[in-house]
Parts: structure tokens; C-alpha cells; sequence
């Protein structure tokens, strides 16, 4: 291995783990490490449930997601306090695929998300997620939350309205027109779990606010369906509305079953039979997998670098999309949907006093105990309740304060963007948010990096070194990068020639990079030159863009082209051929 630079380069696994190791690893760590397993696992069993309802699949496809991948990437991932499972932001990407394509589906498009995202880590690619603008990611965050917190209305109101769409309008419309259908004792319940959420945190006690609030609504739902049952009023619950069928037995709520392996593609398509995998139905998920894997690369890396802030540790990036990817590889056979980094859960692991991805493991073994020993009581867990859980979720993730900041303090192009994401998150989808924001964030990078790139005139009368020069011989400065977007801009300036001029020194010592397109177009530019007999002189150039002028023909020729390093050569030379040029006797 030592002998082959592709090994040597590659990401090692568990790199969280082993970075805990070094630093020492006793009992005060073990114990730190089992208190925040067991409070983010009693966050994680109602939120993981909550997010697989919303997404459109039974909720023990959440809890197993917590259980499988959550499990894997803490033991793979390059990450130590991150904790993964299903997350509120791949809500709006999860939810159409499933309303397409099934939970058969939404396995194998979460299983080819895996793949993408080890591929990213094998390649390198994670310190390129740092490269997606403040405003790409604060615009479909938003977004996402507006149309998670619009999801949870009918369940929060009990509205009689059947399965909503894919569509932001539609499905707001239908909600306008499903008002008058509102179950009254669900919405209490609603209200009386979400406030108990918003305010239990206040009172400082240790118990998780999720939690509290959960059990507060499941008391009350139980309390009306017992007392006013022969009234015909009810509050849905879990078990009042899933089903599971395993190996031929049947029941309400969830399975108090262990995941157990199975073939992704053997659970039902949207049409409620086995999923018919070809190469259209990959073709078709293709999209989808890899909005899946660029989000749980973003989400997951975002949370890394939060959880460095906290810590004062350094993750290896890499290392995590490649844990990422194995969790989401895995998971799919096990029941498991897409999972990624959670940043609420991994804070909550840090304040706990998590000190190594053991935290996330027991966090792991928690929701496995949840699933077997309380399935029962967890299917009397209220719809409304879970709602609820879901508006908090969604009003955190939305960071309100942050967005009106960055709309009075941000530029305006920045505000563009963040706006555009916004929108089209909320009126289309987050695939087609990123995409155009990231596009409209790299047209106004290159746009700024544009005008900061200028050439002109020097006078070389007010110059100390060049006030000697005679009037024949121009010199102009060149600051900034040339490159597409302002390679134009410079080299139409140098075109501009006075008659006269027999030679020209081009400062360009400011000049850090040249592109394909600025070498084309200087190459341009000296073949126009040389026609009008004026010779250049490049003063200052780096070496490595030196090399790439020679690589592409622009070489160095005695009395048309040259290359100095500093200002008394490149006047030697100019002085030298403006004097070869008067005298044609002397070719030096």
C-alpha cells in the first residue's frame, strides 16, 4: 500500500471513532457517552416516526432508518458527534418519489444514493460542499420548512381531506377547501402537545421537550377516545391508522418486530405491488438519487462543521460521505428510508455531553428497545401529537431571524438568490432550487470576480521607473483573474493602441490565474499585434502561467514577444527593440 498514491489518498473509515480513541477513552467518557445516547434516542423514536409519516411511508421505516443507518454511519462515518437518521429536509424530496414510485421505490432510489455519495468521498469531494453559498443553502431550508410546516396542517386540524400531492397551490387549496371538516378534539390535542413542546424547555429539566409533549398529547388523545368513544368521536392515532403484515401476521400501529432483512424492490411500488425494477425505473430514479445524495452531502457535512464549532474538533469530510453512503446502502435492506446527519440531534448529542460516535450507537440500541418492547404503546401516539412535533421541527429548521437578516443586510444579488431558492423550493421542488441557485450564485461570483478584473494605461510620465521611456512605447497594467467572464473585458482595452506604438509592456504581476478562454483570446490578441508590427512584453507573469502560454504556442520570439520578471528587464528589452526597430541595421 505504500507504494500506491490511489490507496495512500484514499478516506479511511470510522474516522470519528478513532480520533476519540487518541484523545483517551474512560469510564467519565463511557459515561457521558450512554446519557446522550439515551436522551437523543428518546428524541430520535417520535421525530423518526413523525418525518417517515410525512414523507408518506408507515413509521417504522423511520425507526428502523434510526436503528440501521444511524448504527452504520457512526461506526463508518469521519465525524464524531454527528448523529444520522431521517432528517425534516429530505421531506420534499422523499415525499414525490414516494407519491411516484413507493416505498419500493423510495428504497432503491435511497440505495443508489448511497452509492453516489461513496463515490463523492472516494473522489475527494467533500471539502467542495463549503462551496454552496450562504444563500443556496438559507433559501431551500426555508422553503423546506414552509412546505413541511403546510404537510402537518391536516393531520394538527384532523381535516377529513385523504392523501395530499406533490404541488404547493393544490395542496394548499385543498386544505382551504377541507376547513370546514376540522376535527375539534385533535385540534386540542394539537395545540395542547405543541404548546407543552414550546414551553417545557423553559423549566430546564433534563427530559427531552419532545418527548414531554408527545406523552402530554398521547394522555390526552387516549383520555378523549376512551371517555367520548360512544359519542363516534375520536383522535387518530398511529394504530388507528397503519397497518403491517409480516410473514402472515397482521396489526395495528408497529410491528413490535426487529428490522429484518429484505430486498429493497420486494416492497410495493405506488401501485401497491412489488416494485418491477428495469433499466427505465433506474434511469427514472437516477435524478431523484442524486438530489438525495448532493442534500445528505450538504446536510451532513453543514452539521459536521456545526459540531466542530462546539467542540473545537476537526472532522474528515471525505471519511463521512463515505459513512453516509454505507448507511444509506444498507439501510434499504433492513426497511430503512434515506438518512443523513441531523443537526438538532447532534446539538442535543453535544450539549449532553456526548464524547465519541458511541453516543450515536446507543442512540441506535435506544429506538431498537423502543421498536420491541414499546411498540404497543407507541400506537397510541396521536397523529395530531406527531403534527405538532413536526411544525417545531420545521420552525427551527427555518431560521426566520436569519433569512429577514440577510434580507436587510445581504446585497442585493445575494438577496436574488436566496429569494429565487426560496421560491422554487417552495412552488416546485428543492432539486430544481438548488440547481438554479447554485447557477445564479456562480453567475454573480463571475460577475463580481468580472469587475474586479481591469486593465489600463499607465502613465509613465508620473511613473519614477518609467518616465524615460519615449513615446512609442505603452505600458498597461492588468489586475485581477482572467478568466471567461472578464477576459473580454481586458483584452479589448489592450486592443486599443494608439498609432505609433512600436511596443507594449503588459504589467500583468496582479494577474493570479489565466483560464482556456483568456489564453485563446491573448493568443488572439498577439497574432493582432503582430500584424500591426508591435511587440509585447509580458512583465511579472507567474511561472506556472508562463508554462501554460508556452503549452498553447505563445512562446517568447526575439523582437515581437517576451517574458520578464521584473520591471529593468522588461525595460532593457523594450528600449533595446524600439531601438532595432529605428535602425534596421541592428537586429538586436
Amino acid at each position: 500500500m505504500a507504494g500506491n498514491p490511489f490507496l495512500n489518498n484514499l478516506p479511511r473509515l470510522s474516522t470519528g471513532i478513532r480520533m476519540a480513541w487518541r484523545e483517551g477513552y474512560g469510564l467519565a467518557e463511557l459515561r457521558g457517552d450512554i446519557l446522550a445516547g439515551l436522551t437523543i434516542g428518546t428524541v430520535a423514536v417520535p421525530l423518526s416516526m413523525a418525518l417517515a409519516i410525512a414523507t408518506g411511508v408507515p413509521p417504522q421505516h423511520g425507526l428502523y432508518t434510526a436503528i440501521v443507518a444511524g448504527l452504520i454511519i457512526a461506526l463508518t462515518g469521519g465525524a464524531r458527534f454527528n448523529v444520522s437518521g431521517p432528517t425534516a429536509a429530505f421531506v420534499v424530496i422523499l415525499f414525490p418519489i414516494v407519491q411516484q414510485y413507493g416505498l419500493g421505490g423510495l428504497l432503491l432510489a435511497t440505495l443508489m444514493a448511497g452509492v453516489i455519495l461513496i463515490a463523492l468521498g472516494l473522489c475527494g469531494m467533500g471539502r467542495l460542499i463549503q462551496y454552496v453559498p450562504y444563500p443556496v443553502v438559507l433559501g431551500f431550508t426555508t422553503g423546506i420548512a414552509v412546505v413541511i410546516a403546510l404537510l402537518q396542517v391536516p393531520d394538527f386540524l384532523g381535516l377529513e381531506i385523504g392523501k395530499l400531492g406533490e404541488h404547493f397551490f393544490d395542496n394548499l387549496r385543498r386544505i382551504g377547501a377541507a376547513l370546514p371538516s376540522i376535527n375539534i378534539f385533535e385540534f386540542v390535542v394539537g395545540v395542547f402537545s405543541l404548546c407543552v413542546m414550546i414551553f417545557w424547555p423553559r423549566l430546564r429539566l433534563p427530559i427531552p421537550a419532545p418527548f414531554i409533549g408527545l406523552v402530554a398529547g398521547t394522555v390526552t388523545a387516549y383520555g378523549v377516545n376512551h371517555y367520548f368513544a360512544g359519542n363516534g368521536i375520536a383522535v387518530e392515532t398511529i394504530a388507528s391508522r397503519f397497518t403491517w403484515q409480516i410473514d402472515g401476521l397482521s396489526g395495528q400501529g408497529i410491528p413490535a418486530v426487529a428490522p429484518t432483512f429484505s430486498l429493497p424492490w420486494a416492497f410495493p411500488g405506488a401501485d401497491g405491488q412489488p416494485l418491477v425494477v428495469d433499466f427505465y425505473l433506474i434511469r427514472a430514479l437516477l435524478g431523484p438519487a442524486f438530489a438525495i445524495a448532493i442534500l445528505g452531502a450538504i446536510e451532513s457535512l453543514l452539521c459536521a462543521v456545526v459540531a466542530d464549532g462546539l467542540t473545537r474538533t476537526r472532522h474528515d469530510p471525505d471519511s463521512e460521505l463515505i459513512g453516509q453512503g454505507l448507511g444509506n446502502m444498507v439501510a434499504p435492506f433492513f426497511g430503512g428510508i434515506t438518512a443523513t446527519a441531523a443537526l438538532a440531534r447532534t446539538a442535543t448529542n453535544i450539549r449532553s455531553g456526548a464524547r465519541s460516535p458511541l453516543a450515536a450507537v446507543i442512540h441506535s440500541a435506544v429506538v431498537l428497545f423502543a421498536v420491541i418492547g414499546l411498540a404497543q404503546v407507541l400506537g397510541m401516539v396521536p397523529m395530531a401529537a406527531l403534527a405538532a412535533l413536526l411544525l417545531i421541527t420545521a420552525w427551527n429548521m427555518s431560521e426566520v431571524r436569519h433569512f429577514i437578516f440577510t434580507l436587510r443586510s445581504a446585497p442585493g444579488g445575494d438577496i436574488a438568490v436566496l429569494v429565487i431558492c426560496f421560491g422554487l423550493t417552495v412552488i416546485f421542488d428543492m432539486v430544481l432550487a438548488v440547481g438554479v441557485g447554485i447557477g445564479l450564485a456562480a453567475a454573480l461570483f463571475i460577475r463580481r470576480m468580472a469587475l474586479l478584473t481591469e486593465s489600463e494605461r499607465v502613465d509613465t510620465f508620473a511613473h519614477l521607473a518609467m518616465h524615460d521611456l519615449p513615446k512609442d512605447i505603452a505600458v498597461y497594467d492588468v489586475n485581477g483573474p482572467m478568466f471567461f467572464g472578464a477576459a473580454d473585458k481586458v483584452l479589448t482595452s489592450l486592443r486599443i493602441v494608439e498609432p505609433g506604438i512600436r511596443t507594449m509592456i503588459v504589467d500583468m504581476e496582479d494577474v493570479p490565474t489565466m483560464d482556456a478562454t483568456a489564453i485563446a483570446g491573448l493568443k488572439l490578441l498577439l497574432d493582432d499585434m503582430n500584424r500591426h508590427n508591435i511587440a509585447v512584453i509580458f512583465l511579472g507573469l507567474q511561472p506556472r502561467i508562463i508554462v501554460k502560454l508556452r503549452r498553447a504556442g505563445i512562446r517568447k520570439v526575439r523582437g515581437k514577444l517576451a517574458y520578464c520578471a521584473n520591471i529593468v528587464r522588461a525595460k532593457t528589452i523594450a528600449l533595446r527593440w524600439d531601438e532595432a526597430a529605428k535602425s534596421p541595421r541592428d537586429s538586436h
